[in-house]
């Protein structure tokens, strides 16, 4: 089938095309995000692939589906960038990669939460500099300290294996508890609660009506003084100028972001000559407890090829079968 795959990256192309010997599809590959500016480069393509900041609003959907576009596969697990209700009027169908790698985002969830704390980070460049001082990179130890985890899936019960290994004490939210998890020592509780008595919360939820901007200054106000934030399933979980505000007053003491609520602007992409104009993101980097990184949680070897393989097979079961695995439809948004 022929494929366009749009906001391609150079190892985009090598997985794709290191996985597509098994399946034989025909792949064009496109440096441009997928928007409504650029939605004639894919004309006639039966398959899309699409990855977290390509555009996929009513007028991109509308015209693809004039365009003869059958199929969009989205080569990650998350749709909040996708239309469904026009997809399904304009006779789109959507599939994703539901899991690829989950310890790939534990792991990075793991290395925002160690970086974070004990300040590698800043110690590198200080001892580059000649400064073996240790003032100001005072961390805590993880053995016995209270983490919250909200959001148990695949994701979050990758993060609590870790976890426990580290011997913390683990509450949990999910609207579906993960019987694993609770094998793991894990205690479900509600939200309140887990702000209450958690030294650490680390994020691993779908951005959903219930989630959008669930850590809100009403929620940071119930957190323990100095709690630490991790977030690397979705940007819009964190309200940003309210999560500025506590940061600016102690509230939060330390912040490890993945994901940015206005990443699409900024990720992926090297601005490194380029006056960044926004102005919360410049904020955010410039606090000392606030650690950044741009997406990357899925960014392994093990995880890459896995979506290649996942999203040329959802294309080639729709092309023989008119079938859709991992199809994602209005029904799974809750």
């Amino acid at each position: 089938m022929k494929i366009a795959v749009c906001s391609a990256h150079p190892y985009d192309r090598q997985f794709l095309q290191e996985a597509n010997a098994t399946f034989g599809h025909e792949l064009s590959f496109f440096d441009a995000r997928l928007n409504e500016e650029t939605r004639q480069m894919v004309a006639g393509f039966p398959a899309i692939c699409a990855f977290v900041n390509d555009t996929l609003n009513e007028a991109v959907l509308q015209a693809l589906a004039q365009q003869g576009t059958q199929l969009i596969a989205l080569r990650c697990a998350g749709f909040n960038n996708v239309d469904l209700a026009a997809a399904a009027r304009h006779g789109i169908r959507i599939v994703r990669v539901p899991a690829y790698s989950p310890h790939s985002i534990a792991e990075h969830t793991l290395a925002l939460i160690l970086t974070l704390n004990r300040k590698t980070h800043r110690a590198y460049n200080r001892v580059r500099d000649g400064n073996f001082s240790l003032d100001g990179l005072l961390g805590f130890e993880l053995r016995g300290r209270t983490i919250g985890i909200i959001g148990t899936g695949r994701i979050g019960l990758a993060t609590a294996e870790i976890l426990r290994g580290f011997g913390c004490r683990l509450l949990a939210h999910d609207p579906y508890p993960n019987p694993e998890c609770l094998a793991l020592g894990a205690r479900y509780v509600t939200l309140d609660e887990l702000y209450r008595e958690s030294d650490l919360i680390t994020l691993h939820c779908p951005l959903n009506q219930e989630s959008f901007h669930l850590i809100n200054a009403a929620a940071i106000g119930k957190m323990k003084r100095g709690v630490t934030i991790i977030n690397t399933s979705r940007g819009a979980v964190i309200d940003t100028p309210a999560v500025i505000a506590a940061l600016k007053s102690g509230r939060i003491g330390g912040l490890g972001l993945d994901v940015y609520e206005q990443e699409g602007d900024l990720f992926f992409q090297d601005l490194s000559c380029q006056v960044i104009q926004d102005d919360m993101f410049e904020r955010l980097l410039s606090f000392p407890n606030v650690l950044i990184t741009g997406h990357q949680g899925f960014f392994t070897a093990e995880a890459l090829a896995s979506i290649a393989r996942t999203t040329l097979d959802n294309v080639r079961v729709f092309e023989q079968s008119g079938l859709c695995p991992n199809e994602v439809t209005t029904a799974l948004v809750r």
